[in-house]
């Protein structure tokens, strides 16, 4: 028999909530049948909507009643002062009480963050959080990381990031041993500032189930040059704004041109299906899932405006983490890096400086 993972959602978090919610863990469900569900929000909203769904019962879904939620506009120290019963905190809780496996959330990212490190506190060995998410490539799919959490980071910072990404990749991707770059302005030993220089020679000592390859740039997050591209959360950002950017100008150029003619329409009708399957691997619905590695439970962040499609995609990231054991698959090799001597210092950086 299967064993159960139970997931906690907060029920209210995101755009479309809480159709949006219900009806990504109906298709969760489907896809999963031994998912759990602990829906926390307004129970009088969430029970016709779970009446009208296809796979949620009272056996694998249960409502937390909170007629509180952080609001997209909040700032995250005001959400932490007056969000405590929240379905946002509630529902982080439910984590940190060991009452459910996993959290997802659509909502307001910063207050999640927050809450999130907070009440689940950071992993033994890592000194801070990051955000990684997958991005499209010309190969498959790469994992990246940070990709907002922290602006500055030192060598250490990189190399607990590197140590989660690759685990990350290991579980989600299914990769027996993914290769490893670290995000630069050029790929030869001596570009970059001095953080990147001495996380290189600590991730090429480490002896890990990967392969670190060294410096990519940033052409190489697309072309699918490695797995896990490891990086500060300034420039991870920047980058995923970036690739979210051109697909939106990729769309809106790819209209207008076939809209262009009459020629250019009846183009479009031949080239449909090829057009189609483009548009299916890029769907943003398929990557949606971002994860906060480094806290001592499983917190996954779905993007705001997506659909129940890409939020039951985010609900199957949380999942695999929890039923492969990623939690405690960061400790024993972090334990292993610890016991490597001189690498063991340097791995434990500066913290928050």
């Amino acid at each position: 028999m299967v064993p159960e993972t139970i997931i906690a959602l907060d029920a209210m978090g995101g755009d479309n909530a809480p159709a949006m919610v219900v009806r990504g863990a109906d298709l969760a469900v489907e896809r999963m049948p031994d998912l759990i569900f602990k829906l926390v929000g307004n129970e009088q909203l969430l029970e016709p909507l779970i009446g009208e769904s296809k796979y949620l019962k009272s056996s694998n879904c249960s409502v937390i009643h909170t007629d509180k939620k952080v609001e997209d506009s909040e700032k995250p120290s005001v959400a932490l002062r007056s969000g405590k019963d929240s379905s946002m905190r509630l529902a982080i809780d439910l984590v940190a009480n060991q009452e459910a496996h996993g959290v997802v959330s659509a909502g307001n990212t910063g207050a999640l963050m927050v809450m999130s490190k907070l009440g689940l506190r950071m992993c033994p060995g890592i000194d801070r959080p990051a955000i990684a998410s997958f991005f499209p490539t010309l190969k498959g799919e790469s994992c990246m990381l940070d990709l907002g959490a922290n602006i500055e980071c030192d060598s250490g910072n990189l190399v607990q990031f590197a140590v989660m990404g690759q685990i990350f990749a290991r579980l989600v991707l299914n990769l027996k041993r993914p290769t490893v770059g670290l995000l630069n302005v050029g790929s030869e030993e001596q570009k970059g500032h001095g953080e990147l220089r001495e996380a290189s020679a600590i991730l090429r000592q480490i002896d890990l189930p990967m392969e670190f390859i060294g410096f990519v740039e940033g052409d190489d997050i697309t072309a699918g040059t490695v797995d896990v591209i490891v990086t500060d959360g300034f420039s991870g950002n920047i980058a995923l704004k970036a690739a979210e950017g051109t697909s939106r100008m990729f769309t809106f150029f790819l209209k207008e041109a076939f809209g262009s003619s009459i020629f250019s329409k009846i183009g479009y009708v031949f080239s449909k299906k090829a057009i189609g399957q483009v548009r299916e691997r890029m769907d943003p619905r398929k990557y949606n899932g971002a994860v906060f590695l480094g806290l001592n439970g499983i917190a996954v962040k779905s993007h705001g405006s997506t659909d129940s499609l890409g939020f039951a995609n985010a609900i199957g990231v949380a999942a695999d983490m929890s039923k492969y054991g990623f939690l405690d698959k960061v400790k024993d090799e972090l334990r292993i890096l610890h016991a490597e001597g001189e690498a063991s210092e340097k791995l434990r950086g500066t913290g928050d400086a």
